[in-house]
Formats: structure tokens, C-alpha cells, sequence
């Protein structure tokens, strides 16, 4: 695949997850999702902390996905302050934040991206522990249509890598297989519904 198709490809997983996260924008003011605050606001500090630290880990038409893994959360972590549930009286919530902070110390503590890279992937997975529950739970609380969208972002970003190395792969891949989590756990929920009406 040449490096002008993968850079393209880098650019059309950046505005699909830039439209997946519009459909989620709308499902949250039409009160068909509520995102957990402290889910979105973790995702936010920690999105910030991954794009830059992904980009100086040598990627480049892998990029865009993980500006808008940024902006995205930033636009719904403040929508979900009047739409939103939760905050940071779960436990897991406060570990999460917690860890969020850790991770930004270690980062400069060892002056390597790909260490806060890795580091931040991993409270952010633990960010995504909230909206996996209730996606498992109450799976008609979030939007599938949004999650498949990003799905569809990440998979494609997946195409745009165009270095070979862990620093490069780890944040496409990571978000491949969370995107995944979520779309069946949301689907699950889809076709239990539709079956009870039946």
C-alpha cells in the first residue's frame, strides 16, 4: 500500500470518528444517551496526554484519530455535566482519575512518549471500565450508530499505519479492540430488546 493511500486513509478515519462522535453529540441532547461524567472527563485529560505523546512516538497518518479521541470527549465530558450520569463517587472512577494523574507523572518522569503512551492506554482502559458496565447493563444508555462509527475509524486507522513499530501500532490496535468491546456489548443489548417486543 503506498504511503499516499495510508496517509488518506489516515485522514477518512478522522472525520468518520469526527462524524461518530457528531451522531453521539445529537443522541446526548435528544436524551437517547448519557454519558458517564467521569468516564469523559478521564478520556479528555487522558486523550490530551495520548495524541501528543503518540504523535512524538513517530506516528503520523495515524494522527488524526487520536486529535479527534481528544476533541470529541472534551465536547461530551462538558455536555455531560447537564446530560450526563455519574461522577467521582464510584471507586473505579477514582482509581481512574488517580491513575490519570500517575500516568502524567510518569511521563515525565521517564521522558519517553512510548512510556506515556502505554501508560495512558492502560488508564484509559481502566476510564472505560464505567461505560462498559453500564453498556453490559443498560445498553440502550449509549448510542450504537456513535460506537459503530468509531469502530469503523479505528479499523481503518488500522490501514494508515505506516510505521511498523510498537510506538506506531499499540494506539490503533488498542482502540480497535475497545471500539469492538463495546459494539457487541451494545449489539447484544440491541437484539435482546428486539426479541423481547417480539
Amino acid at each position: 500500500m503506498s504511503l499516499d493511500l495510508k496517509a488518506t486513509l489516515g485522514i477518512v478515519a478522522g472525520i468518520i470518528a469526527f462524524i461518530a462522535y457528531i451522531i453521539y453529540v445529537v443522541a446526548i441532547l435528544k436524551r437517547q444517551s448519557r454519558p458517564n461524567r467521569a468516564t469523559w472527563f478521564i478520556w479528555t485529560f487522558v486523550g490530551l496526554i495520548l495524541a501528543v505523546s503518540y504523535y512524538f512516538s513517530g506516528a503520523k497518518n495515524t494522527i488524526w484519530v487520536p486529535f479527534i479521541e481528544f476533541i470529541g470527549p472534551l465536547i461530551i465530558a462538558v455536555l455531560s455535566i447537564k446530560y450526563g450520569e455519574g461522577g467521582l463517587k464510584d471507586k473505579t472512577d477514582l482509581i481512574c482519575l488517580i491513575g490519570a494523574i500517575i500516568s502524567l507523572a510518569l511521563w515525565f518522569i521517564f521522558d519517553s512518549p512510548v512510556i506515556a503512551l502505554v501508560t495512558n492506554l492502560v488508564i484509559d482502559a481502566f476510564a472505560l471500565i464505567p461505560t462498559i458496565k453500564k453498556s453490559y447493563l443498560r445498553p440502550q444508555g449509549e448510542d450504537f450508530w456513535a460506537w459503530f462509527g468509531t469502530g469503523t475509524a479505528d479499523t481503518i486507522n488500522i490501514f494508515a499505519i505506516e510505521k511498523f513499530t510498537f510506538g506506531v501500532m499499540v494506539y490503533p490496535i488498542y482502540m480497535f479492540v475497545l471500539d469492538l468491546i463495546i459494539i457487541i456489548l451494545l449489539a447484544r443489548g440491541r437484539i435482546k430488546s428486539s426479541s423481547k417486543q417480539k
